[in-house]
């Protein structure tokens, strides 16, 4: 096997051993844990259940999840449920699902929701401290007087009411006397910081809406920026993981642990989220393609959805390798999607099954060959335990029709007039004639095999360059393959609607053949297609009618090597 270095900024692999040198993340808990200011971490992983998780999501995931791992810590999972307008128990349950399909195992199961209680105390005791008041601007008067990063806000008419009318309006909030917008709780800071999050951010809003945990208990949520820092400290979470985004929350999200009087502070640490080119990563985005039915679903294979990765046939395995050799980064930066696809195409290439497939058949008759038999032939040259299948051989198969030119170009090396080729596991042949319908196009070959050339035992001494697939004409499976392509243009107009870049030919069906032992193929199955790529067997598969996702290509069009 050829050696195979892949550089990241967590670490080196080289060929089948791992070496992995500690990134800034790791620095700083390790130095925690030597230093006793941490004497077990505790990391969460905090979705927002509004949409299903995508690849992006995997990273953060591996960075929680690894530390509990390495450090033999604890990883909660926590679902930020703080506004029921866009969120659902269907997104709980699909978050769950992808969590448990990477191999990750929570300590805790938790919800924003179970701290509502707390968060409201928390809430009253900044008003009593003169650090919250309850503002009656609008949502755009709010963004009209915050200011700009040259200019300082304005303070809101409201900001110096008194502690017993801000309990008293706030409390009312709580009750339902508010229609929603009407009032907002704003943290009193200050208006002139430099921090445009610390101009007086809005804390908590009326939403009149069924949430999905607490149904109609409540009426006022907290914002995120408020809750999050909350939901944190009191799970003692040691290091708050989490995008650069974030950066520029860190001073609330420190100044609400401060000032609600909560015995734990969390240490909040961002790191540079995944970007890969040309995938719309955004949840907003995503739905809109589901919602507007440009794709199947959630779960369409061409969808950046860990669902949709899934069922495309990615293995759980090459997602983790794939996010453990881009690394952990300070910097935002971008990834090519083919970088992905190498790590799944390494992964599929010690793991998959050889078969064998033809997409466009001719059939081949084999004019001096009697009878039938079964062969047996290797299923994965690189498995840690090599195994072997059984395929029906007979004088009648089919040959992919890419693999028979008339007139062939220099160093051809496959099926031609008077020409010979190795038929997978079998024998080799000799075209000694073909026929052709009124376009030109060739319906039938005529060949004659070589009876000592029997793969394995070839005694003929005979030497072909050319090896191709087959398949069996009297028995074998038919199928329906499902091709891919990118679901957005990469030349189009980057400024214009994302689905206005929509790729109308980012999938397509063919019908195909392969051997008769993949009638017996189960949802999920993978295989390499010899020859042709990797594929996995899709849910719409049902009796009689198999459908097959292409995964990857066979040819790695990335250059691993640093």
């Amino acid at each position: 096997m050829d050696e195979k270095t892949v550089s990241a900024d967590n670490g080196v692999i080289n060929g089948n051993t791992q070496t992995i040198s500690k990134n800034f993340i790791e620095e700083i808990i390790e130095a925690d844990l030597n230093s006793g200011k941490v004497k077990k971490t505790v990391t969460r992983f905090p979705p927002e259940p509004n949409g299903y998780l995508h690849i992006g999501h995997a990273k953060s995931l591996c960075i929680n999840f690894g530390v509990k791992n390495k450090y033999k810590g604890k990883c909660n999972l926590r679902f930020d449920d703080t506004n029921p307008v866009k969120e659902d128990e269907e997104y709980v349950e699909s978050i769950k699902e992808d969590i448990k399909w990477l191999g990750f195992k929570w300590d805790k199961l938790l919800f924003a929701s179970d701290y509502f209680t707390k968060m409201y105390s928390c809430a009253i005791t900044l008003i009593k401290k003169g650090l919250a008041y309850v503002c009656d601007l609008t949502a755009e008067e709010i963004k009209n007087t915050r200011g700009t990063l040259i200019q300082p806000g304005v303070n809101s008419p409201y900001r110096n009411r008194s502690v017993e009318e801000n309990l008293l309006l706030f409390s009312q909030m709580k009750e339902g006397k508010f229609e929603d917008g009407k009032k907002v709780l704003r943290a009193k800071i200050d208006m002139a910081s430099p921090n445009l999050n610390m101009r007086d951010p809005v804390i908590y809003r009326i939403v009149h809406a069924t949430h999905h945990n607490t149904g109609d208990k409540w009426c006022i949520y907290p914002m995120y920026d408020f809750a999050h820092p909350i939901e944190d400290a009191i799970e003692g979470i040691t290091h708050s993981l989490c995008t650069l985004e974030f950066e520029d929350h860190r001073p609330l999200y420190d100044w609400v642990v401060n000032n609600c009087g909560l015995p734990h502070k969390p240490q909040q640490i961002e790191f540079a989220r995944l970007n890969i080119s040309n995938t719309v990563m955004s949840k907003r985005f995503l739905k809109r393609l589901v919602d507007e039915k440009k794709v199947l679903g959630w779960d369409d294979p061409r969808m950046p959805t860990l669902c949709g990765i899934r069922r495309r046939g990615y293995p759980a395995d090459a997602v983790k390798d794939f996010c453990t050799r881009v690394g952990v980064a300070k910097a935002n930066s971008e990834v090519e999607m083919n970088y992905l696809e190498a790590c799944v195409r390494d992964n599929l290439n010690m793991t998959a099954d050889r078969v064998m497939a033809v997409i466009d058949p001719v059939k081949v008759i084999i004019t001096n060959y009697k009878g039938s038999e079964v062969l047996s032939i290797e299923n994965n040259p690189n498995a840690k335990k090599i195994t072997t299948r059984k395929v029906s051989f007979s004088d009648e198969v089919y040959i992919d029709r890419s693999d028979f030119e008339i007139n062939p170009p220099p160093k051809y090396f496959r099926l031609k007039p008077d020409g010979y080729v190795r038929l997978k596991g079998a024998y080799i042949i000799k075209c000694d004639s073909y026929e052709t319908d009124q376009n030109g196009q060739v319906t039938l070959i005529k060949c004659s095999y070589v009876a000592d050339s029997k793969s394995g035992s070839d005694v003929s001494g005979l030497k072909v360059k050319g090896v191709i697939q087959w398949v069996d004409a009297k028995k074998h499976t038919k199928f329906t393959l499902r091709r891919f392509d990118s679901l957005l243009l990469n030349n189009a107009d980057e400024n214009a609607d994302f689905t206005a870049r929509l790729n109308p030919e980012s999938m397509k069906e063919v019908s195909a053949i392969g051997e008769k032992a993949l009638s017996k193929a189960k949802i999920g199955d993978r295989f390499q297609f010899i020859r042709v790529g990797y594929f996995v067997v899709d849910k719409d598969s049902a009796k009689n009618k198999l459908v097959f996702n292409e995964i990857v290509g066979l040819k790695d069009s990335f250059n691993v090597k640093s």
